[in-house]
């Protein structure tokens, strides 16, 4: 499980001046249990790559977290806090985001069990891996139908609606960054925390939305050129829910938002 947070911005910007200092502390002080790992993905101009840092190490105190979010200038930028699914190695082929094909994506959740997953690889996808989890092998997917998809959101929406057949239970939230493109995954209906999970954050005196609605992903805009997505448990927004079981993409370039519904109205 883990923390997911994205900035679209119509000038390069840090991720602290987007969200403000306070919202940022409120974030990084998830690390309480999300503190298996932290990840950043920006991209410097709309139609630019995105570059990927990453660490097995919890953010809070991380000299390294401070300078990628306070210092670091992007037009989109989506951070990560890593809460390891049990059994998963915490090492850093295993923090989000992962990066590949110019795309880089960060996920909520846990997709078991992995065999079926990783049945729907194809052999040269699946030779592309380099870590250990269920998440990567969901970006695996997703880059898979990036072959005959039109666009990227499209894409993704063909990956997560296969998994929703097989994993009807499954946060498949996420968040992707590529193609001139900030993609949010708001796919959870069903889900739930595990018991311990629970345990867990009542133990870490975590704030009572993780409790409530742990998989919520939110969007909002602090001002006219700025738009933000976020899990829940953090900063003093105008936090508002992004649309259920669906695949949102906001252009790097307008801020504009496109909806892409899981059932895309093909079955009738």
């Amino acid at each position: 499980m883990c923390r997911l947070l994205g900035v679209v911005s119509a000038v390069p910007v840090s991720v602290s001046d987007a969200v403000d200092a306070l919202t940022l502390k409120d974030f990084v002080a998830l690390t309480k249990i999300h503190g298996d790992g932290w990840g950043i993905a920006r991209v410097d101009r709309a139609d630019g790559l995105p570059q990927v840092q990453v660490s097995a190490g919890s953010a809070l105190d991380d000299a390294a977290f401070d300078a990628a979010t306070a210092q670091g200038r992007a037009v989109a930028s989506m951070v990560h806090l890593r809460w390891a699914t049990n059994g998963l190695a915490v090492r850093p082929e295993n923090s989000h985001p992962f990066l590949a094909d110019g795309i880089a994506m960060a996920h909520n959740g846990s997709i078991k069990p992995i065999a079926p997953l990783e049945e729907m690889l194809e052999a040269d996808t699946a030779a592309t891996l380099r870590g250990t989890t269920d998440s990567e092998r969901y970006f695996a997917l997703i880059r898979q139908h990036r072959r005959t998809a039109p666009s990227l959101a499209e894409a993704v929406r063909r990956a997560v609606a296969q998994l929703r057949d097989r994993y009807p239970e499954a946060s498949l939230n996420a968040l992707l960054l590529g193609e001139g493109q900030l993609v949010a995954v708001d796919a959870h209906a069903h889900s739930r925390l595990p018991t311990e999970d629970i345990e867990e954050i009542t133990a870490a005196d975590l704030p009572a939305e993780h409790l409530e609605d742990y998989f919520a992903l939110r969007w909002a805009r602090p001002d006219d050129g700025t738009l933000v997505i976020g899990s829940t448990g953090f900063g003093d927004l105008d936090w508002q829910p992004l649309p259920p079981e669906s695949v949102t993409a906001v252009s790097l370039s307008d801020l504009s938002m496109s909806l892409h519904p899981l059932d895309d109205g093909t079955h009738g």
